[in-house]
């Protein structure tokens, strides 16, 4: 079984590895995925919507209500299609807000409307990772049932050396297509 007309729904939260998700949804769109992207205002900072939108053919979902693709609200639309939905960069903030039940934003609202399969890759400082409070949340969402995409070490765009860099395109395109190809 292939990727092929697969409902993939692309989170992206505001994190510099922004850059890296526009590689794994182009990586999962040549694989013949459909792949709705959403993202948050300030995911919006570091990677234009334009760019997603170009790679997936869609529009990219920003905003709750307000979107005439989306008259039910795209938190429904959206989260009733996806077969998977991968969060990455999944930031700090964003690790808090779910693992709390929050949904102040599309992204988070998403997550809890969806009944889909859930990953996340998180991405941030290497301070911000090693914190107890990101640990804790970590272990919740996991509790959860989300498959967390363990980060790796190596240089941040804090210039500083260590854990916290998001995993590679290639892995969370491998993950994705394991989850959704299993037999």
């Amino acid at each position: 079984m292939s990727l092929r007309d697969r409902e993939i729904l692309i989170g992206v939260s505001g994190g510099v590895a922004a850059y890296k998700t526009a590689m794994l949804v182009s990586k999962l769109a040549q694989a013949g995925a459909q792949v709705t992207v959403a993202m948050t205002p300030a995911a919006t900072k570091f990677v234009g919507p334009p760019t997603f939108a170009a790679l997936t053919g869609r529009n990219v979902a920003t905003e709750i209500f307000d979107d005439p693709d989306y008259p039910l609200g795209a938190h429904i639309t959206i989260a009733l299609r996806a077969e998977l939905f991968c969060i990455a960069p999944a930031t700090a903030n964003f690790l808090a807000k779910t693992a709390h039940g929050l949904a102040d934003d599309l992204l988070s609202t998403l997550y809890l409307a969806t009944a889909a399969p859930i990953m996340m890759a998180p991405a941030m400082n290497s301070e911000m990772w090693n914190k107890a409070a990101t640990q804790r949340n970590l272990r919740q969402l996991a509790d959860d049932g989300v498959q967390l995409l363990a980060p790796g070490a190596g240089w941040l765009s804090c210039r500083q050396v260590g854990p916290g860099r998001m995993a590679e395109p290639e892995e969370i395109f491998a993950a994705i297509e394991a989850k959704l190809t299993q037999g």
